[in-house]
């Protein structure tokens, strides 16, 4: 990897680093200033299974778990460790690669965004082991240190420029209509695929704050106008924040995260076509996800040099787990309604003809 003038520190990528996991544990616990790291050119390591007559060392996963949470790597490992005993390697694992090229597309990955691809690595570690909250919090944290990083600086050079976004004012971005019991947000900004942008997130906060407020509203449902749900953030508004902290601070306040949490059992998201990003990352807070057929799941956080900020870290891996979305994350991978049905992300596949609400 060129790590380039403005990415000062890291030495360029290796191939991938093969080590069982005794050979990692004794390596941590013999010199800590040794581990692979992006900063030795190490991003990404490789846990093999080692002598196939002999189960994992009891001492050495104890080593790695007890470590696991500030390795400075993506720790990759085999799909199928093939002999008994081998299924250590997944509990310290970030994610499992089915074959040479799987792991080649991940390398390359990586090797792209090596910062951003530890620090979800790392985030993702650390959420499992807080509750939702706190978990939050570190997102947020982890998100701001990345758009104060070379990666999405280099990215926000490279990008064209944006188009203007529309007035709010004029045509807002979320609509919300209460029928009885029924609270309805739709985003409503189909020209540009319900991208999810600072007035969205505002009149989303107030929606979901009313129907946390009013307990005669007994259920709240997200659906989208348009082609689709949401096409995640709005690359427009992405670098205008006036800086980290600021942004970070925004997300402590006004975060849809932290009141879906707590109407998780009176929210239900309808999900159609795009379903990318933020879109994706509030929606798996909802109690019940129902999908369209049409409805594709998607991940882009890591080319941009960061990590999913609305809540994906959170709201994901408690409900299809850490690795599977370590792996959305990080192989960039796109998924269908029926493979995301399968992983637990969506609840049901529907038509869309009985609850996509008609424009207007």
């Amino acid at each position: 990897m060129a790590v380039g003038r403005e990415d000062p520190g890291a030495a360029p990528a290796a191939p991938p680093l093969r080590l069982t996991l005794a050979e990692l544990a004794a390596r941590v616990a013999a010199d800590p200033l040794d581990e692979p790291s992006v900063l030795h050119g190490q991003p990404l390591l490789l846990l093999e299974a080692g002598d196939p007559g002999r189960a994992a060392e009891p001492e050495a996963l104890a080593v790695l778990k007890a470590r696991l949470p500030t390795l400075p790597c993506v720790i990759a490992a085999p799909a199928d460790p093939g002999a008994a005993g081998r299924e250590a390697l997944r509990e310290v694992a970030d994610l499992l690669v089915a074959g040479h090229d799987e792991l080649g597309r991940l390398a390359a990955r990586v090797e792209a965004a090596p910062r951003a691809a530890v620090a979800l690595a790392q985030l993702l570690r650390l959420s499992e082991r807080l509750d939702p909250e706190r978990a939050l919090l570190a997102e947020s944290l982890t998100y701001a240190v990345l758009q104060a990083g070379p990666e999405f600086r280099r990215w926000l050079s490279t990008r064209p420029a944006p188009t203007p976004l529309p007035d709010p004012a004029h045509r807002p971005g979320l609509r919300a209509r209460r029928r009885g019991g029924l609270l309805e947000l739709c985003f409503a900004r189909p020209e540009r695929r319900n991208a999810y942008a600072a007035d969205v997130r505002d009149a989303l906060v107030e929606g979901l704050a009313l129907a946390l407020a009013d307990r005669r509203i007994r259920e709240v449902v997200l659906f989208g106008e348009g082609p689709c749900f949401s096409s995640g953030g709005d690359l427009a508004e992405f670098g205008t924040v006036p800086d980290a902290v600021t942004g970070h601070l925004v997300r402590c306040t006004r975060h849809p995260a932290r009141l879906l949490l707590r109407l998780s059992e009176r929210t239900e998201a309808r999900v159609h076509g795009a379903c990318v990003g933020a879109g994706m990352e509030l929606a798996a807070f909802a109690g019940r996800v129902v999908a369209a057929e049409d409805a594709f799941f998607e991940l882009p956080e890591l080319s941009f040099g960061l990590v999913p900020g609305a809540g994906g870290t959170v709201s994901l891996p408690r409900r299809i787990g850490r690795q599977a979305t370590a792996r959305l994350a990080l192989l960039g991978e796109r998924i269908d309604a029926r493979r995301a049905r399968a992983l637990g992300l969506v609840d049901r596949i529907e038509s869309p003809a009985s609850w996509v609400a008609p424009a207007g």
